[in-house]
């Protein structure tokens, strides 16, 4: 610690010496930062900033490591070949970041307040209150900080017109009420509204169940609410990571009683889908492949 501490004292009385010569007040989660006009070498610290910065046209110079992959998502990793990995959301190693010598650190409350006195020693940093449910909100506030405030808006406007564009496809079939469901062997949950796939269902304007109509996140359940789970199509996905695990407990759930009995299971449509993309990722790129997704579920043409 004591290195580190070190470390981060000389990187930032560099950074006193090297202060920009224009900024701007950027007002943000933990309050007021000066961020230069033009910040070159930027450093993200969650991961679906580090989609929406790719989708503005920017490589950060480092990026904390994806959920999965080795270190990068696969839909992400080729842009950012050159990027190095900074630990994760929840353990950004500090003294890595601090050899990049970043003008810029764009990360959440959520997960770094904790650090955010250490990151700013670094650099200036820059934080949205926090992730998930806000990711289009985030990519808006990115692009303003990072002065690309007209190709953050176009992005976002490109997102919703494709929503739109599936939900006058869908015809009728938009009235589908949709289930989500995840399948872990730590624990599994019925997910609602305001997660990141429920959301973007939402945006395209499909219903959900009764019992999955909440403004919430999600619930964690046991097997005796296996009937809540039901709905027209049953999207579910399941933690990878600890393969064998996570296939045995999927088989366990799966092939339960009451899952058979679901009338969405009955008629063919419960449908496994990726863990990464319509959950786990949250970001822009993401977002959008689950929009390929639903084209193809639904027999739709592809508005890419």
């Amino acid at each position: 610690m004591r290195h580190l501490a070190r470390s981060l004292a000389a990187i930032a009385a560099i950074l006193t010496l090297a202060t920009p010569l224009s900024a701007r007040e950027i007002t943000h989660a933990m309050g007021v930062t000066d961020v230069p006009d033009s910040p070159e070498r930027i450093v993200v610290l969650t991961n679906e900033g580090t989609e929406a910065l790719l989708y503005l046209g920017v490589a950060p110079i480092g990026a904390v490591q994806s959920w999965h992959g080795n270190p990068w998502y696969e839909h992400i990793a080729a842009p950012l070949a050159d990027t190095v990995a900074l630990g994760t959301e929840l353990a950004v190693n500090l003294e890595v970041l601090a050899t990049l010598e970043p003008d810029l650190i764009l990360g959440t409350k959520v997960r770094q307040e904790n650090i955010y006195q250490q990151l700013s020693a670094i650099a200036p940093t820059v934080m949205s209150e926090t992730i998930g449910d806000e990711w289009q909100n985030n990519l808006k506030f990115y692009a303003d900080v990072l002065g690309r405030s007209a190709e953050g808006e176009a992005a976002l406007a490109e997102f919703a017109g494709r929503t739109a564009a599936i939900g006058d496809a869908l015809g009728d079939a938009k009235n589908d009420e949709i289930s989500l469901v995840r399948f872990s062997p730590n624990r599994t949950r019925i997910y609602y509204k305001q997660t990141f796939g429920g959301l973007i269902l939402d945006q395209i304007g499909f219903a959900r169940p009764a019992a999955q109509d909440k403004d919430e996140f999600a619930e964690e359940v046991t097997k005796e609410r296996i009937p809540e789970m039901d709905g027209d199509r049953i999207f579910y996905f399941s933690n990878d990571l600890n393969e064998q695990e996570a296939a045995a407990n999927l088989e366990d759930w799966l092939s339960d009683p009451l899952w058979l009995s679901l009338e969405g299971v009955k008629a063919g449509k419960a449908q496994r889908v990726s863990e990464i993309i319509w959950n786990s990722a949250g970001g822009i790129y993401a977002a959008h492949i689950m929009l390929d997704d639903i084209e193809a579920i639904y027999g739709l043409a592809s508005t890419r």
